[in-house]
């Protein structure tokens, strides 16, 4: 049992194969969002760390990109690359799949887990499993894929279990002081949150029509106390992408522009001016340059 007297700090790589639900429980471990959330695949891009801290520990979570197997263009290869650097610097490992489903994809991501990691198993979505009582035999099927230090089920969208998962986890962090201030949710800059906000729009508004090659880019961010000036340009693959983004009239780059500002303003809690329109830059998503550019690790 863990000595409650000892305070404890470490990293936590949040890993999974894409919509298993890793951005989700990251945000739900902090209890804000800094992680954006969609049913679509690569959702999530880049590295981001939140970071929750309580009187027993502080806990930095790093939500990565679900591992890709497929269209290894310069983008999946540029995410492939930040998932595996994640898992070599971090204290632990949050093992992210759905409950009653272990797939191809979760094996390939589980192989990439170092020998000598500690690994928790999360099972999560446990609230949409039809027969409850198959969640035990599952369990102890995974126990004989991998060494993990533990399994906890839970349900990130509910938060069931969830208080659980950081009791358990805290035992695996070294001790040590905090390294962030016990109000900082996250490392990553207003600037970088703006783009994101914007990007999570995009997917959830745009739905089977959203462009593959497709991503957001801060031209001016500016602060005035409580107050932000932001411009932002979502960059298009293609010509015919444009259109797709704009809308009819305008009214869908519209709403995603409203949508994004809202989002913003209740993170930053200021007031947001922000301007996006839409820009064609031909084979981003394949440009090591262009990827660079646009703030890809």
């Amino acid at each position: 049992m863990t000595d409650p007297s000892v305070f404890h700090t470490g990293f936590i790589a949040i890993v999974g194969r894409p919509n298993v639900g890793k951005s989700t429980l990251m945000n739900r471990l902090i209890g804000v969002k800094v992680s954006i959330v969609s049913n679509k695949a690569q959702t999530t891009r880049h590295r981001v760390s939140g970071i929750h801290t309580d009187e027993h520990a502080q806990f930095v979570f790093v939500d990565t990109p679900g591992f890709q197997t497929r269209h290894l263009n310069a983008l999946n290869r540029t995410m492939n690359r930040t998932v595996t650097q994640s898992l070599a610097e971090v204290d632990l490992v949050f093992f992210v799949i759905e409950a009653g489903r272990f797939s191809d994809e979760d094996a390939q991501v589980l192989a990439l887990l170092p020998k000598d990691a500690k690994v928790i198993l999360v099972i999560n979505k446990v609230d949409a499993l039809e027969d409850k009582s198959s969640l035990l035999p599952f369990i102890d099927a995974n126990r004989a894929r991998y060494p993990f230090a533990e399994i906890v089920p839970l349900s990130a969208e509910r938060g069931q279990n969830v208080d659980r998962l950081l009791e358990v986890a805290r035992g695996y962090l070294p001790e040590g002081a905090p390294m962030f201030d016990a109000d900082d949710i996250t490392d990553r800059s207003e600037r970088f949150l703006a783009a994101e906000f914007v990007r999570e729009k995009l997917f959830r508004l745009l739905g089977d029509e959203l462009p593959y090659g497709m991503t957001v880019e801060i031209e001016r961010f500016e602060t005035e106390g409580r107050l932000r000036r932001i411009n932002a340009a979502v960059i298009v693959d293609k010509p015919g992408h444009k259109g797709i983004v704009i809308g009819k009239g305008g009214e869908r780059l519209k709403r995603i522009s409203t949508e994004a500002r809202k989002a913003m303003e209740d993170l930053f809690d200021a007031k947001v001016y922000l301007e996006v329109w839409v820009k064609v830059k031909s084979g981003w998503a394949d440009d090591e340059r262009a990827l660079k550019s646009l703030g890809y690790d």
